[in-house]
């Protein structure tokens, strides 16, 4: 595929660079887990199999030093007895026995910069599981299988500038190709169908967005300290990162154009920290006859966190989507898909709320986020229990659980999709 040749081309420009500058290894520090992990569905979904995970992991991680650089290369070597095909190589999803997660070149060429290049996992913003401007890959199917939650995730292949001028620091992500999310595709996880107006695990394939500096991505944050909080500005040119648009005419969901503008802040009130993020979502295509996709909108979230008793933390989080021409909207959904399909509301809430106790000498430490949306009266749960036997082994537990009143909303879709699941963890 176009965007796994990229990722090995990027692989060979970053092993070049380094032998032609002459650039000699001093040190090299390995780490690295081994990992199984199991987990079955609580109740049956005639669409997919009973266990939703059945896998072996091994994570191999090394961080070389050179004179003026340092590279980092992580890869998880798997073998997953639930893979259709697990000799099929798919550098973009992670679906075969690798799954390149870093390959990427750190260096300083002025002294005010930094620069990253190759493969490498990115984040910002200031939301708890909640993403406004955060535009960097997901892995939603790892996240709502019960993986750890490092994997959702997923890397993006970018060229990484931090700039650091008196007024504020700065950053920039330009991505030649689309890294969209390992989005949910019917292949492990069920999902509400608009065209069928049904919950389905029939699997599909999003028309990508492969073109080599066509189909980019560029993310730039401008952030200093005010007072005592951190502040930030972000803007955004690519695609929405979920295969969102539908074209019509050839029945193919796909990725349309986005652009983004937002801002932030976080910083201590009282005992504890809060945060407040806001993004305007520039939906760049229109619907028409030919296809169908989002409007604009405005997304919004607050949060606090602190700890409430000895060894115990709380956090809560109030999100808001808003639906910009919401009537124009469901007047074209209507047309396209009947007067009593399921269409969206103007306006989406959403609570969340994690609690993390840590007990045993903190060598236990248990667990729960919670999602909950009363404008659509759907909720997701995600208990959590880990117990640190040792300084190496590790064994961990978790749940996945939906619960909605209708199919068609967010979490409500996923309730044939709850699950529980079981690992062990060796690392070094």
């Amino acid at each position: 595929m176009a965007n796994s040749s990229f990722k090995f081309q990027v692989s060979s420009f970053i092993s070049a660079l380094l032998l032609t500058s002459g650039a000699h290894a001093l040190d090299t520090e390995l780490h690295g887990f081994a990992e199984t992990r199991a987990g079955a569905r609580t109740q049956n979904d005639p669409s997919q199999d009973q266990m939703g995970l059945g896998e072996a992991r091994l994570q191999l991680d090394a961080l070389t030093y050179f004179d003026a650089a340092e590279l980092q290369v992580r890869a998880d070597l798997l073998y997953d007895a639930l893979a259709d095909d697990p000799e099929k190589i798919n550098l973009d999803n992670g679906d075969g026995f690798i799954d390149l997660r870093e390959f990427n070149l750190l260096f300083t060429p002025i002294d005010w910069a930094d620069m990253k290049v190759g493969r490498q996992i990115l984040t910002w913003g200031t939301g708890d599981l909640l993403f406004i401007n955060d535009l960097f890959p997901k892995d939603w199917n790892s996240f709502m299988l019960g993986r750890d939650e490092e994997y959702l995730k997923a890397p993006s292949d970018a060229i990484y500038a931090s700039f650091f001028p008196a007024i504020g620091s700065i950053d920039v992500a330009y991505m030649p190709q689309m890294d969209a999310d390992r989005y949910v595709d019917g292949s492990r996880l069920s999902y509400w169908s608009p065209m069928a107006q049904e919950i389905t695990g029939t699997e599909f394939n999003a028309r990508e967005r492969d073109g080599w500096f066509q189909d980019h991505e560029l993310s730039a944050r401008f952030y200093r300290p005010l007072l005592n909080w951190e502040g930030a500005l972000y803007g955004y040119h690519g695609f929405w990162k979920s295969p969102v648009g539908m074209d019509l005419a050839e029945g193919e969901a796909y990725f349309p154009r986005l652009n983004v503008w937002g801002a932030s802040a976080k910083g201590s009130v009282g005992n504890g920290l809060a945060n407040v993020e806001l993004g305007y979502y520039d939906s760049r295509e229109q619907t028409d006859a030919t296809q169908m996709v989002p409007n604009d909108e405005f997304r919004w979230l607050m949060g606090y966190e602190r700890e409430i008793a000895k060894d115990l933390n709380a956090g809560v989080q109030y999100y808001l989507e808003w639906m910009m021409d919401h009537d124009d909207y469901e007047q074209d959904y209507n047309a396209l898909f009947g007067s009593t399909a399921a269409a969206r509301d103007e306006f989406r809430h959403v609570l969340t709320l994690r609690l993390t106790k840590m007990l045993m000498n903190q060598n236990l430490v248990v667990g729960l986020f919670t999602f909950y949306s009363p404008s659509d009266n759907d909720a997701y749960f995600r208990p959590v229990a880990t117990y640190k036997v040792n300084d190496h082994w590790t064994v961990s537990a978790n749940g996945n659980f939906f619960v909605g009143e209708h199919d068609h909303t967010f979490f409500g879709q996923m309730r044939k999709n709850s699950n529980v699941n079981l690992g062990l963890r060796y690392s070094f």
